[in-house]
């Protein structure tokens, strides 16, 4: 699906040769669109949000759901893929950085807003853990979206507790231009070496902390996440250089699920798993591996022109709404716990809480991305 108008608004726009210099020779040439990574994000952010409704309605399966979590590592190496591939020559560094705060951070300030009221209050009351005592260092911590660089939970959960992860969007975005300026001519190669690199130097810091933790400093949140972040530049690097290997996207699926399930198997039984704990131990670098075969698989198939569901217009808009559904779900989950507690005891009859947090969930993201999110945006972003 190529198009010469341009990027859908909204889509990231990069590349930096610097903040001044003449433009192109030539005019722009926008690669394919790759339309069914939209409709991908939808899954991953609905993965989060069935780990997170285990804490309203438990289902039988909860243990599996835990790695719900694992889709904001699926969202770190889309971020990087997808900032790659639309970058373009010639963009100011600080027009891409006005465009990505027009991206983020009128949603997220909103709904940072709204959390407050579920997440805070100045007398707490007992019995509600997630309810925290007011703390303005904390909530001004969470505002300049640099509350990832704590590990004190109370820090790095602070405000809204879904917006850790945009701290460490924020940290991916501020060396970004400065990443493509250093890697814009890799070719297949360079762009495969980066994604073996840093896969490799992400595992061997996670033993190394394991085997010498007196010796190895912890590292903020940011700098461990930018494994999956540098991974998706790789891939993109290797697709935007002409490699399309034919990877069925129903077998990455099938390889993405089974990885998930050895991931959950082993770690219940290690005994009957080879390698089961350094597998637990290097858990990101799986998981990192897992989604960026299928998003490598499932852009491949979009630039090759073949048939996708999840290119089909329902999962496209869901993927649209899927920022706002990740930001706001959680603090429509706990309001409900707050005032009705938690559904029952374990079992699949909590389906139907399921369906229907999911249902008020989806309708809110909607309307802030219809009346919030994408007009704010648009009028933020400046020209093209």
């Amino acid at each position: 699906m190529a198009t010469d108008s341009g990027p859908p608004p909204g889509a990231p726009v990069s590349a930096f040769p610097g903040e001044s210099g003449a433009p192109p020779a030539e005019p722009r040439k926008w690669l394919p669109r790759v339309e069914s990574l939209t409709g991908l994000r939808w899954w991953a952010a609905f993965f989060v949000f069935a780990h997170h409704m285990t804490n309203l309605a438990p289902l039988p399966v909860w243990k599996f759901l835990k790695y719900g979590t694992s889709g904001v590592t699926f969202f770190f190496v889309l971020s990087g893929f997808v900032l790659t591939w639309s970058a373009q020559p010639g963009t100011k560094i600080r027009t891409f950085y006005r465009r990505r705060f027009a991206r983020i951070f009128p949603l997220y300030f909103l709904t940072l807003v709204a959390a407050i009221f579920v997440f805070y209050r100045f007398e707490p009351p007992t019995g509600m853990s997630w309810i925290k005592p007011v703390s303005v260092t904390v909530l001004v911590l969470s505002g300049f979206l640099l509350q990832g660089w704590s590990n004190n939970p109370t820090i790095l959960y602070g405000g809204n507790p879904a917006g850790w992860t945009l701290s460490v969007e924020a940290f991916f975005y501020a060396y970004f231009p400065f990443f493509w300026r250093a890697t814009e001519k890799l070719k297949v190669a360079g762009g495969l070496i980066l994604c073996a690199s840093v896969i490799v130097l992400g595992g061997a810091y996670r033993l190394a902390l394991f085997h010498w933790p007196d010796v190895v400093p912890v590292l903020p949140q940011p700098v461990l996440h930018s494994v999956a972040f540098l991974f998706g530049i790789g891939l993109a690097i290797t697709l935007r250089s002409g490699w399309k290997p034919r990877i069925p996207v129903w077998f990455a699926f099938l390889v993405t699920a089974g990885g998930l399930y050895t991931l959950y198997y082993s770690g219940l039984h290690p005994a009957k798993v080879p390698f089961a704990i350094t597998m637990g131990l290097c858990q990101k670098e799986v998981l990192t591996l897992l989604y960026g075969f299928l998003i490598f698989a499932v852009a491949s198939r979009d630039i090759r022109g073949g048939r996708s569901w999840l290119r089909s217009k329902p999962l496209v808009a869901l993927g649209q709404w899927s920022y706002a559904f990740y930001l706001v779900h959680a603090t429509i989950l706990y309001a409900i716990k707050e005032y009705h507690g938690v559904a029952g005891p374990i079992g699949w009859s909590n389906l139907t809480w399921y369906a229907g947090v999911c249902a008020i969930s989806i309708l809110a993201s909607w309307l802030l991305y219809k009346f919030v999110e994408h007009p704010l945006e648009r009028k933020l972003r400046g020209p093209r």
